[in-house]
């Protein structure tokens, strides 16, 4: 299996980093890949690729909630990792309204540069949306075009917007959130055929059933595989392998 968004450099694995791993490991979870929040995180998750170089994949990028006064700092800060480290994605980037809305029009400016920059390396993008749905299509309408691609992270949109994702050459993350009972998603799911599907954690946010309310890690993504299995009446080991595959085409790995 594939985790395509996990946030194992969290400091809240401090405690228990190497084990939580090896449980992910245990589990048949055997690649990462590391969504970048903003500078302040960069030493920790280079950190944790230099321990698990064969496992772990960096994406690059400036978090929509991050994004403040110095915002074009931190894009500058990203401009230049891309020349010093092998990157797999421009992520998560998008646009967060739900926190806080005094810097919109500084996050449609940072999610547009970051479109850019992922064309220009040829990378796909991951997008974090958070009550933003009509702002986030609005920049990639305006940035549509065979060179857009990626994943549409932590998907929780309506049946419209994931065929309007898939759209605009994007694949839907799908965690937690689907094992749910008021998610939603697992109501229209399988009208989305299962290659614009991979498979996520968003650890340590979002637990799955039945750690719902609990830290979330990388080994629970078979609860996601598990109802993925359920709603496409598929077994686990064929939603592991179409999503592993689908993962493989996005990130070029």
């Amino acid at each position: 299996m594939t985790d395509t968004h996990t946030h194992l450099y969290s400091e809240q694995f401090v405690g228990d980093r190497k084990a939580m791993i090896e449980r992910a490991l245990a589990a048949g979870v055997t690649r990462f890949f590391l969504p970048a929040i903003d500078s302040s995180y960069t030493e920790a998750m280079l950190t944790l690729w230099k321990q698990y170089p064969e496992n772990m994949f960096l994406m690059n990028g400036l978090h929509p909630c991050s994004v403040k006064e110095n915002y074009r700092e931190e894009l500058a800060h990203v401009e230049a990792l891309m020349e010093q480290y092998k990157c797999y994605a421009i992520g998560e980037i998008g646009i967060d309204l739900y926190w806080d809305t005094t810097f919109l029009k500084e996050q449609q400016e940072a999610f547009l540069t970051q479109i850019r920059l992922a064309k220009r390396h040829h990378l796909p993008i991951v997008i974090h949306c958070r009550n933003a749905f009509d702002e986030v299509f609005e920049v990639l309408e305006e940035e549509r075009d065979a060179s857009l691609f990626g994943i549409f992270h932590c998907f929780t949109g309506t049946e419209e917007q994931a065929h309007r994702a898939i759209g605009y050459g994007l694949h839907l993350g799908i965690g937690g959130v689907v094992t749910f009972k008021n998610g939603k998603i697992d109501t229209f799911l399988k009208s989305i055929p299962l290659e614009h599907i991979v498979m996520e954690t968003d650890s340590p946010y979002l637990a799955p059933v039945p750690y719902r309310g609990k830290r979330n890690e990388s080994a629970y993504i078979v609860e996601v595989m598990k109802k993925l299995s359920d709603i496409y009446e598929l077994s686990e080991a064929e939603v592991a392998r179409i999503t592993t595959e689908n993962s493989e085409k996005i990130f070029g790995v």
